[in-house]
């Protein structure tokens, strides 16, 4: 199984999960509040700077943005046609920083340290809460690791469509990548269970 994780020694990746979530949670709060597009596009610069000395190749890093990049790129232009066009630009830029810095925070953060770390943090929600702190962490930690899994495997798909002369729409990608996805979620889960993890 893939991982986002860039396995590099930089800076960024020996500074502590929790810094980097705490800085990521508090980036956001500030991106949201701001409407000022000099800001919000600097902040795109930082945001471009820090996922660049990630470890990755231009291309690699380029790939990895493309669908949330599309994604924005569509919500601006909808933005745009029912809003004010100010509205739209700040969305846009507000979104797209907001994914430099959390794909950067991927790329330097392992798996295990993101598990670990979360778990610790989630550990106050367990005395209030019938959720486990370890099932909290084992969950995120999952959802981060299939991230890539899935993209390969909906790119896999978009070329059997098109090997097989058919055309790639939406309707005909989507059913095939969430049987996929849901069957290997089934297989993970019955996994974990057979180990005993959630019961520990």
């Amino acid at each position: 199984m893939q991982t986002l994780h860039v396995d590099v020694d930089t800076w960024l990746h020996r500074l502590t999960p929790r810094v980097k979530l705490l800085a990521l949670a508090a980036l956001g709060v500030v991106l949201f509040l701001t409407q000022s597009v000099p800001l919000l596009a600097c902040a795109n610069l930082v945001g471009a700077g820090l996922y660049f000395r990630a470890g990755l190749s231009i291309r690699d890093a380029l790939r990895r943005l493309r669908p949330i990049l599309i994604s924005i790129a569509v919500l601006a232009v909808f933005a745009a046609l029912v809003g004010p066009l100010h509205a739209a630009i700040v969305t846009a830029l507000r979104l797209t920083a907001l994914a430099l810095f959390a794909a950067t925070v991927t790329a330097t953060t392992s798996t295990a340290a993101f598990i670990d770390e979360i778990t610790a943090l989630a550990m106050p929600v367990e005395k209030v809460s019938p959720l486990k702190a370890a099932d909290i962490g084992l969950a995120i930690g999952l959802v981060i690791r299939f991230v890539p899994e899935i993209l390969d495997r909906y790119q896999a798909i978009r070329e059997a469509h098109q090997a097989r002369g058919i055309k790639v729409r939406l309707v005909t990608t989507l059913a095939p990548l969430i049987i996929l996805t849901l069957r290997d979620a089934d297989n993970i889960a019955a996994a974990i269970d057979a180990r005993g993890i959630r019961r520990q």
